[in-house]
């Protein structure tokens, strides 16, 4: 690695526009999204079902981006 403060800056860039990209994105498989328009039409708890597939696929990403990160950082000390 020649250059590694350009790679930290593609990391960042890249971080970024996934962030960006990814803000709108509903990820549901078939049966969850016909179970949660039923239920939001009828007013239950198909409402919130969007946002709790959101968190519970975002919490992995997240904590491999933060154990990267101290690797990226501890690794480039060294």
């Amino acid at each position: 690695m020649k250059n590694p403060s350009r790679l930290g800056w593609v990391l960042l860039i890249s971080l970024v526009f996934l962030v960006m990209a990814t803000h709108d994105l509903q990820a549901q498989c078939v049966m969850c999204k016909a179970v949660a328009e039923e239920s939001a039409d009828s007013g239950g708890s198909g409402r919130g079902l969007n946002t709790a597939i959101l968190y519970l696929m975002a919490v992995p990403y997240v904590l491999l981006g933060i154990l990267g990160g101290v690797f990226f950082w501890k690794r480039r000390k060294s």
